[in-house]
């Protein structure tokens, strides 16, 4: 079942209405419109801020720095496959990613030995101390780019609204098995 494709299921024999218009198109309220463009200008406006600021200090990108962050967090080797839902990425583009790692020793891949089929990712040394030498400063940045700005009810909402939107798009997604990050999981709409 697709949501997008269900929901847009255009009836042009049926009569026009304030919601959906004569097309049949549900189009989005003032309410909607506003919502959903503020959230794509924020995050438009967010992530180039934060990759800046990460170059400005560092040797790697905004998703590189969230690839070793995530194996830094990890406290052990991570199968490709979680690393990549850890970052949000596909394996392809992790795969990428990790090469250009590995080139400059901050990763390694190998074989699990449990199922050669699946290949394992562990930061290693060089990348531990890149982490901890960029984290201060991708922090500060985080915090004067984002966080700074809302107060502990705006953190509160930020962190509801988003979970339950992550939740209906991937009830499944790793921060909802974190103990560290999930509170409470909520139901999808």
């Amino acid at each position: 079942m697709d949501p997008v494709k269900d929901s847009v299921q255009v009836d042009r024999g049926a009569e026009s209405s304030a919601e959906t218009g004569l097309d049949g198109v549900r189009w989005l309220s003032a309410a909607e419109r506003r919502a959903w463009l503020t959230l794509v200008a924020t995050h438009m406006q967010l992530m180039p801020t934060l990759e800046a600021d990460l170059q400005m200090e560092g040797t790697v990108s905004f998703f590189e720095y969230q690839v070793l962050a995530m194996l830094s967090e990890s406290g052990e080797a991570l199968p490709m496959s979680e690393l990549a839902a850890r970052t949000n990425s596909s394996l392809s583009r992790l795969s990428h990613v990790a090469r250009k790692l590995e080139s400059r020793g901050l990763m390694r891949r190998s074989p699990s030995s449990e199922d050669a089929r699946v290949t394992m990712a562990v930061i290693t040394d060089e990348g531990m101390a890149e982490i901890v030498r960029l984290a201060p400063h991708h922090v500060a940045s985080v915090r004067a780019r984002l966080l700074d700005s809302l107060d502990d009810r705006d953190l509160a909402d930020l962190g509801r609204i988003g979970s339950k939107i992550l939740a209906h798009l991937d009830p499944e997604h790793w921060v909802f098995r974190d103990p560290a990050l999930a509170n409470d999981k909520p139901r999808p709409a």
